[in-house]
């Protein structure tokens, strides 16, 4: 190449993919910070119906390169660049809100590792997840936009009220308050702490263990808790009966059945 010829920058990839023993995991690559990037929002747009129809995906981890944090946010400098491409506001969060969406509604249990910074984006992000596991020290948890004269825009105020309660949500949203690993795990809004440097182990073995149990009734589990606080309880009960009928005569459970009268481990995901 000649020294004349300009330069091209290679943009880093917003996030780094990998799937080990049926679990993928998405870790943010913009350490330290691990900004929410327009181009990470649109990655995983695009991915996760790839990722979610592959049968030999069980279980997704959403963590984030280093040991600083997990994500600080939004790249708050793109959002004029991103509305314009999107058209509209109202078009520009509709994108993150589909995203967020497919995560907790895609039939596979998503779990999220919380550590450092966890704002804004790097908060509503693990509430669409199924499982929240966090740092016991050195942990920023909420969602500050309040703080900006603003609101959260990608469900966080509909998401963390189901997640801790209103008391909670009100507290954290109204106040712009960040809470540590210990508070969350007191409020229910995540469902482990665990030293820094042991986290992303546990979610990996978390989603090995949630890879294991039978896929379609994990999906079918999924459909009828994910959502429940909208609906009665009869819809509720409607929903096990459907998973109830799709489960019936399964391979997995009729290998249920047989591992219990064999006293043995069930092995599930054979067919």
């Amino acid at each position: 190449m000649s020294c004349l010829e300009p330069l091209v920058a290679v943009m880093p990839d917003p996030y780094l993919y990998s799937v080990d023993n049926h679990v993928a995991t998405f870790s943010i690559n913009d350490a330290p910070y691990n900004l929410m990037s327009l181009a990470y929002i649109d990655r995983l747009e695009e991915q996760l119906p790839e990722v979610l129809a592959d049968d030999d995906v069980r279980a997704l981890v959403f963590t984030a390169e280093g040991l600083d944090h997990f994500s600080a946010g939004m790249n708050l400098k793109q959002i004029p660049e991103g509305m314009q491409r999107a058209g509209s506001p109202e078009a520009f969060f509709g994108q993150r809100h589909r995203v967020l969406d497919m995560i907790e509604c895609g039939g596979k249990p998503a779990i999220a590792t919380l550590f450092g910074f966890c704002l804004g984006g790097g908060l509503e992000l693990p509430l669409a997840c199924h499982f929240r596991l966090a740092a016991d020290a050195g942990a920023q948890i909420g969602l500050p936009e309040m703080d900006l004269g603003s609101v959260p825009a990608w469900g966080g105020s509909a998401r963390l009220p189901r997640a801790v309660g209103r008391t909670y949500a009100l507290d954290m949203i109204l106040r712009g308050r960040k809470i540590d690993g210990e508070e969350a795990y007191r409020i229910g809004l995540v469902s482990e702490i665990l030293r820094l440097e042991q986290l992303k182990e546990r979610a990996q073995a978390l989603g090995e263990e949630l890879a294991s149990q039978p896929r379609l009734a994990i999906k079918s589990m999924l459909e009828t808790i994910v959502g429940f606080e909208t609906r009665t309880l009869d819809e509720s009960m409607a929903d096990e009966m459907r998973g109830t009928a799709v489960n019936r005569g399964t391979s997995d459970a009729k290998e249920g059945m047989l591992a219990f009268l064999e006293k043995r481990k069930p092995v599930f995901n054979q067919s």
